[in-house]
């Protein structure tokens, strides 16, 4: 019987929502704080986030894609605000929340083709040996997907706010934060339904 139990962690909790959440919070750090005025600050703030969440792992040869680009991401975007004036930025202050959820989107869906970037944490909490099992990969490549969906339409919201400033706070505040509550509540219970219907 135990080793039959082994097999099936994965299904019970492939990935740890909370170690995803983590790996965000920089770029929700930035969309919440960004705005045309405050742009560098934001940049900033999030690149010393990630540094703070991911920097010790790094250091221990711990590579997550979107840890990494997190960090060279913010990086560049607050060398620009140093460097640049006003004027040649403009482009990032208008479009500084599209750009960055568009680049997360792009990250955890490319992720695909290579390495779901969701089995990174998965692999932190599970067995070796299950790693390369058909239900393993299947449940991580559905989570990043939901991601990648997730700020793809996050993506979408923010340029509509842009576009359509009198629903700003709509787009901008209501239907992100509502996207994410999804993808974390999908990525918490979906291992466990998927379970119920393999058995």
């Amino acid at each position: 019987m135990p080793q039959q139990t082994a097999p099936d962690a994965p299904a019970r909790k492939p990935v740890s929502a909370g170690g995803v959440f983590l790996s965000f919070a920089p770029w929700i750090i930035f969309g919440v704080v960004a705005s045309p005025s405050t742009w560098e600050y934001a940049a900033l703030a999030a690149l010393i986030a990630s540094i703070a969440l991911s920097g010790q792992d790094l250091l221990h040869g711990k590579l997550r894609i979107l840890d990494v680009t997190g960090i060279v991401f913010f990086g560049v975007l607050s060398v620009l605000g140093l460097a640049l004036d006003r004027g040649q930025v403009l482009w990032v202050e208008t479009y500084a929340q599209v750009i960055s959820n568009g680049l997360v989107a792009v990250v955890a869906l490319g992720s695909l083709f290579v390495d779901p970037f969701t089995a990174q944490y998965a692999r932190e909490s599970t067995p070796r040996e299950v790693w390369n099992s058909p239900v393993f990969t299947h449940i991580n490549t559905v989570l990043t997907a939901v991601w990648g969906m997730a700020f793809a339409l996050m993506t979408v919201s923010t340029w509509l706010a842009i576009r359509f400033p009198s629903q700003d706070d709509w787009f901008n505040w209501v239907v992100p934060i509502v996207l994410l509550v999804w993808a974390v509540r999908f990525s918490q219970r979906y291992p466990e339904s998927y379970k119920a219907r393999m058995t």
